[in-house]
């Protein structure tokens, strides 16, 4: 696997954080953190993406998503590069343009199970680790603050009621599917997350947790810009402090 990313000219507030937002989905990790990083200069790593692209490969190459070891043996074989510009994100598979096809039912329906294979997710986490390593990042998904960067300088974790979450999501379907079955959905999907032996889904004891239930996506982003912004602060005080001994 390789790995790519798009320039950006960090905001002097914030010149190298790395910023780790976590949580289930619905809760508005990806609109968040996109327009965050947007408004910080920063860059932006949808992990979630990686994970539904190595799944729609394996899809694709006729590997049998629900036999973890034919899984974990093609969890290899395939090039992902993703791109880090907040405001044009984008996600190839062996050199071609995935962004459409990895967000079909099919995929979302497989992305757990080919998530759980732990080479999957070594793999995946290396790819990850390799784009964040030079800072100045907002880096999205469900164990980015526990297991791929658990020395991000600002740890946050977003929650909401199981009502919200399914309403946002099935907006962001566009009717395909009705609410309660979206409910279902995400109840499943949470399950297998947060039940999975491999880095499951939960909140590292030093993440800042935010409910957006009841907040707008200005009013989230605006709460996390902040954050960012006195992590920032602090991160230099420290390195400032460091290099004077």
């Amino acid at each position: 696997m390789s790995a790519a990313s798009t320039p950006a000219s960090p905001d002097p507030e914030a010149p190298g954080v790395t910023v780790a937002i976590d949580g289930p989905s619905g809760t508005g990790k990806s609109s968040t953190s996109k327009a965050v990083a947007a408004q910080l200069g920063l860059r932006y790593l949808d992990t979630g993406a990686q994970y539904r692209a190595i799944t729609w490969w394996m899809l694709r190459n006729g590997i049998d998503v629900d036999d973890a070891e034919a899984v974990a043996a093609a969890s290899g074989r395939s090039e992902i590069v993703s791109g880090t510009d907040p405001k044009a994100p984008s996600i190839s598979v062996d050199g071609e343009d995935a962004s459409g096809p990895i967000r079909t039912q099919e995929v979302t329906s497989a992305v757990s199970a080919v998530s759980a294979v732990p080479r999957v997710r070594e793999r995946i986490t290396g790819l990850q680790r390799e784009i964040a390593a030079a800072g100045g990042i907002v880096v999205e998904g469900r164990d980015i603050g526990t297991t791929v960067l658990p020395d991000a300088d600002l740890k946050v974790f977003l929650t909401a009621s199981s009502e919200a979450r399914a309403a946002r999501r099935s907006g962001e379907l566009k009717g395909s599917q009705d609410l309660a079955t979206t409910r279902q959905a995400l109840t499943r999907r949470d399950k297998a997350d947060s039940s999975r032996a491999a880095s499951p889904l939960r909140r590292s004891e030093d993440a800042v947790e935010v409910d957006t239930t009841e907040l707008s996506l200005d009013q989230v982003v605006e709460c996390v810009v902040t954050l960012v912004e006195e992590a920032a602060k602090k991160a230099g005080s420290a390195r400032a402090e460091q290099a004077a001994r």
